[in-house]
């Protein structure tokens, strides 16, 4: 009896809360030790115009709930991870990890998504102030969500590094289009289809899996996009130069960052928000305020 040939899982895209194959019909295989282990779909460019618009369209509805809807959120799904445990575990090892490394980057993760649940509705109190004017006005300065955040994670910690990324940038009311690990894609693909039953509104994370080198330009490029989270420390001067077209902010973390526990930080939060300053009169004689 000949020996059987095993039927690999095919990993799909993220995209508006749905799983579809990539446009361009392509995929690669990835292998541990020469071993292919799954499929794995190689996005386009159209996979990411598709991103983005899904991103754009959930933007509104994201940034108005309320901080404290979206720390429950947030916080649901570092409970699904907990009980999701053993498949991560599972996805890791077979990727390359040891069983104790796996098993602490998998505490770790839901560590950090629980600590930055937390400050959804605390970022405005640290951060927001009342400014000292000459005039009859109260001056206030509050952060908002910047819109849409293009992210690219890195290769070391796949798990931990795309929640590190997005869990930051949508707890203010961002949505996101993220760039997995190219080399071990299967913990970023699985946490899409945590996303999907967390109670995250369609679009709000879009995950894409694919060459960084093909994706990377668009999305740094992508003139709907507003700031950039490269995790992946790998983006040359020349891509970055694309994004001063709209003027993104760019923030970029290595490896170290991520793993070091100074990463929990609200300034992190506060590197994919923007300060907007409101005057507000005093005088019942000023009938509009006027913001900048």
């Amino acid at each position: 009896m000949s020996e059987r040939i095993k039927v690999l899982k095919t990993y799909k895209i993220f995209i508006d809360g749905k799983f579809p194959r990539t446009e361009s019909g392509r995929y690669y295989q990835t292998k541990n030790n020469g071993i292919p282990i799954a499929n794995i779909c190689m996005s386009s460019r159209k996979d990411m115009k598709n991103a983005v618009a899904a991103a754009r369209k959930a933007f509104l509805g994201w940034s108005n709930r309320t901080a404290y809807n979206r720390s429950q959120i947030l916080y649901r799904i570092a409970e699904m991870l907990e009980t999701r445990k053993s498949q991560f575990l599972e996805e890791l090892v077979l990727q390359g990890w040891t069983n104790k490394n796996a098993e602490l980057e998998i505490y770790k993760t839901i560590d950090r998504i629980i600590y930055f649940a937390g400050w959804a509705d605390k970022i405005n109190q640290v951060f927001g102030s009342v400014n000292p004017v000459a005039t009859s006005h109260f001056n206030f300065t509050m952060l908002e969500p910047m819109g849409v955040v293009g992210l690219i994670t890195n290769e070391e910690t796949p798990l931990l590094a795309i929640a590190s990324c997005i869990i930051p940038a949508i707890v203010s009311g961002n949505t996101v289009v993220v760039i997995a690990s190219e080399k071990a894609p299967l913990s970023a693909l699985t946490f899409a289809e945590v996303i999907s039953n967390s109670d995250v509104p369609p679009g709000v994370v879009n995950i894409l899996s694919g060459s960084k080198k093909e994706l990377s330009p668009h999305i740094y490029s992508h003139m709907d996009v507003n700031a950039i989270g490269d995790f992946s420390n790998l983006t040359n001067d020349e891509i970055k130069l694309t994004a001063v077209e709209n003027l993104k902010r760019i923030r970029s973390f290595g490896a170290s960052e991520i793993s070091n526990d100074n990463f929990d930080s609200p300034y992190v939060i506060k590197d994919f928000m923007e300060a907007k300053t409101t005057w507000h009169p005093i005088e019942s004689g000023f009938a509009n305020s006027n913001s900048y």
